[in-house]
């Protein structure tokens, strides 16, 4: 059975209540003992909150809010599809997302970094403790910090296209290990500061879930080579086999680390889309959870648009999101420090508890 935190103890707490009653007239005193709180802190709605980058603002699902998709420069591209909007946890009543593409984890932090004319992500979460009480803070950074993720992939594009040169990941495995080692302590700030936050708003740890969900490997061996082109996914097959099974599996480990030192819990999200990534099915895309090579050519006629029109490229898609989102549910509702996001036999993600992804 699942156990669900202290958004399903309203009965428990009317019987405590009942119970204290009954003491109080009878005139015995109640046993001395620690007393649990009734959740957040303050009024408003129970609220769950996404921070972080491209992976949970909703890049890659389209239909963003206009605000959040270049006006005055702001290209966080935030989608009403994300994983947060997903998600279906009793007893909450609010679900925002201040995630942003693109953000590095110092944009996070509480601090002056900003990112496509937002500032701090940790900042916008103060303001809304104001308003809401937030019952979880779920935040998957890092990528575009030291391991320059996006970079990654635009390198290895490239590589495609040279065919004297080698492999991208000839050159990218040399110091990969050490562009992960340098990325955690920022990824620990970032989350630290998250605590911070909640903590001067009166908040203990326990009134909330603070979850860091790694990256699933946008794309992966054994596509057709049809599509391994202009037309899907332009990367070489060395190339595709070293993201799935050496890049992935390094940068989840030290997000694994990050999460630890703050004592937040962890969603793997590392093998969620084997089967499902990018041009992994073939003619039939919409088996996928990632967007393939996507071009907005309209937008290349245009100065402010055009440098954004790869932006959604192999990013997770509204199917990806939905799945996620489900995935998310699930870890949500039980009390295990770390879970990984792994398909089920009905074809689904689900949240295995028993399993982390190595």
């Amino acid at each position: 059975m699942r156990r669900y935190r202290w958004w399903f103890s309203g009965a428990a707490l009317a019987a405590v209540v009942a119970l204290v009653a009954v003491f109080v007239l009878t005139g015995k005193d109640p046993q001395t003992g620690p007393v649990e709180r009734p959740g957040p802190p303050g009024n408003g709605p129970l609220t769950i909150v996404t921070l972080g980058d491209s992976t949970l603002s909703g890049e890659g699902a389209g239909d963003y809010t206009p605000e959040t998709n270049g006006t005055n420069g702001n290209w966080c591209h935030r989608s009403p599809k994300a994983t947060v909007h997903i998600t279906d946890v009793p007893g909450i009543e609010a679900k925002i997302n201040l995630a942003c593409s693109g953000a590095p984890s110092a944009q996070v932090a509480l601090g002056e970094t900003e990112q496509w004319t937002e500032p701090s992500q940790a900042q916008q979460l103060a303001e809304l403790t104001r308003t809401n009480r937030v019952s979880a803070v779920v935040v998957a950074l890092g990528a575009n910090d030291d391991p320059h993720f996006s970079r990654l992939i635009s390198e290895c594009f490239q590589a495609w296209f040279d065919t004297k040169g080698g492999p991208c990941s000839d050159t990218i495995s040399t110091d990969w290990q050490a562009r992960v080692d340098a990325m955690v302590p920022k990824v620990s700030a970032a989350l630290g500061d998250v605590r911070k936050v909640l903590e001067t708003a009166g908040y203990s740890s326990d009134d909330y879930q603070l979850v860091v969900q790694s990256y699933s490997a946008p794309i992966g061996p054994g596509i057709p080579e049809s599509l391994r082109g202009l037309d899907g996914c332009p990367f070489r097959a060395e190339d595709l086999q070293w993201v799935a099974g050496q890049g992935m599996p390094v940068l989840t480990t030290g997000l694994r680390r990050a999460a630890a030192e703050v004592d937040a819990r962890f969603l793997d999200l590392s093998r969620a889309a084997t089967g499902h990534e990018a041009c992994s099915g073939g003619a039939d895309p919409s088996t996928e959870w990632f967007s393939r090579l996507t071009v907005h050519w309209q937008d290349l006629g245009y100065v402010d648009r055009a440098e954004h029109a790869l932006q959604e490229s192999f990013h997770p898609n509204a199917n990806g999101h939905a799945q996620f989102g489900r995935c998310l549910t699930e870890f949500l509702g039980t009390t295990d420090p770390a879970a990984a996001c792994l398909i089920g036999k009905d074809g689904v993600l689900h949240a295995a508890t028993t399993v982390t992804a190595q």
